[in-house]
């Protein structure tokens, strides 16, 4: 909506008056100021009903069909509200149709609803949980329709935005809202999160529905609201479900790039030891044998700060990016390695597992260390189910120490003082012999197989 537009709703709206604002006077009639607003007004109303009627044909209800439940005979006997239900976007006139993974379930067969009663046989053609998206196909005698794809690398905070769906089974409901934020992660939804969020009105029944901008183009795929707030919905973006649709209508499945490394977000105390801001980048704590990163020298204790020039500022981020491109790809990675910045050309293989990502508490506390460590055995080896022959293994962990504070505990390996390997007890001491009192030690840890940075401080 232009700016102009909205600067006449917002006159329209003081001249002419809202019920219980006290801005209208009673009885006063309209001038002509009035007569002009309250025209662009209805204007912008029929826009918005004219947008709502082209968009619920494409919109659909499903049923996902239990492998033992009932015959597809019985389908129509379904009541509207069954569990599991959920809505579903026709995106080709062949047949196509985008949904939410968690709303086909484990199904291979969907009872689809159009908008003219008809009551169609789904096959499930392929299913991507990373990004909790599903794709269907029927089969009928006419083209249906189908709506277009908009490029959600636009969506603005703020612009308005229509959904619609079938919440409690009331069929192609259109909720009118705006959105609220763009680039929401860490929801625990989805492997791979880059949710727009609105507060266009989402329920039950709404998920796999679309979120239309007002040009008609679909932004995103509705998938899920926060049970205990109001006015807060997700969406996944056009651009990223369109990518998933054409490879789960072309080859059943999704097929993404691998690096081949375990990364942990840079806190504070570990921006500050590897001199990088909080934030910018995050931290490689394992770099996987073999693989491409290993392959093209990228190292522990590298911070990766870019990838394809799109920066790089959260471990979610990341995977994301990675997640986009195919097996195969070479991606340029910028990082930092003591200091000095680089770039990396790494050819990307097929992903066999998301990349591993570390947290533990931050800094509470100045004490000691409070750690009992010995050179690490076979046999203790395999009691903490190390693959490692050698290392600094922690014996005993002090409660209340900071050590213990930072999440260590026996068993845990350590591998690096400062950036410097130690692989015994005496080279343990040697390093934290040079730590002075006040100082931090940046400790690389291995935990049965996954690795991470941790910062201590130190004191008497």
């Amino acid at each position: 909506m232009a700016r102009h537009q909205l600067k006449a709703l917002a006159l329209v709206l003081l001249s002419v008056g809202i019920p219980g604002t006290g801005f209208a006077e009673t009885g006063r009639a309209l001038t002509r100021a009035d007569s002009t607003g309250l025209q662009m007004l209805e204007d912008i109303q029929t826009v918005i009903m004219d947008l709502a009627e082209q968009a619920k044909p494409s919109v659909v209800n499903l049923f996902p069909i239990p492998s033992t439940g009932r015959p597809r005979e019985s389908g129509a006997d379904r009541p509207p509200s069954t569990s599991g239900s959920g809505s579903g976007l026709i995106v080709d006139k062949d047949g196509y149709i985008v949904t939410n993974n968690h709303v086909v379930g484990d199904a291979t067969e969907v009872e689809v609803r159009l908008s003219d009663k008809t009551k169609l046989i789904a096959q499930v053609i392929g299913k991507d949980p990373d990004t909790d998206l599903a794709v269907l196909k029927v089969t009928a005698d006419r083209p249906l329709p189908s709506a277009h794809f908009g490029d959600s690398s636009t969506v603005r905070v703020g612009q308005w935005v229509l959904a619609v769906g079938n919440p409690f089974g009331l069929d192609r409901t259109v909720t009118l809202g705006v959105v609220s934020g763009i680039g929401r992660e860490n929801i625990n939804l989805s492997r791979y999160e880059n949710f727009i969020q609105t507060d266009a009105s989402i329920n039950p029944g709404n998920s796999g529905g679309p979120l239309f901008n007002l040009r008609g183009e679909v932004i995103g795929i509705n998938t899920a609201i926060i049970n205990f707030a109001q006015g807060i919905g997700f969406a996944i973006p056009s651009n990223m479900a369109k990518q998933v649709i054409q490879q789960l209508t072309s080859r059943g499945k999704v097929v993404r790039g691998w690096l081949g490394v375990g990364i942990q977000p840079l806190t504070p105390e570990l921006a500050k030891k590897f001199g990088v801001n909080e934030g910018e980048g995050v931290l490689v704590n394992e770099v996987f044998e073999k693989d491409p990163a290993a392959e093209a020298g990228i190292k522990p204790g590298d911070i990766i700060l870019t990838i394809d020039g799109n920066v790089v500022d959260s471990p979610n981020k990341l995977s994301r990016l990675i997640g986009t491109l195919p097996p195969g790809a070479t991606s340029n990675i910028e990082i930092v390695r003591d200091l000095k910045h680089m770039i990396l050309s790494v050819p990307l293989s097929e992903r066999r597992d998301g990349a591993i990502v570390a947290s533990l508490p931050q800094s509470r506390t100045e004490v000691k260390l409070g750690l009992d460590l010995q050179d690490l055995t076979a046999g203790l080896a395999d009691k903490f189910k190390l693959r490692e022959t050698r290392g600094v293994l922690i014996t005993k962990v002090d409660p209340g120490s900071l050590a213990h504070a930072e999440g260590l505990r026996e068993g845990d390996l350590i591998k690096e003082v400062n950036r410097a390997d130690v692989a015994t007890v005496g080279e343990f001491t040697s390093a934290i012999s040079k730590v002075r009192r006040g100082d931090t030690v940046l400790l690389r840890v291995l935990r049965e197989s996954r690795a991470f940075y941790v910062v201590l401080k130190s004191s008497d």
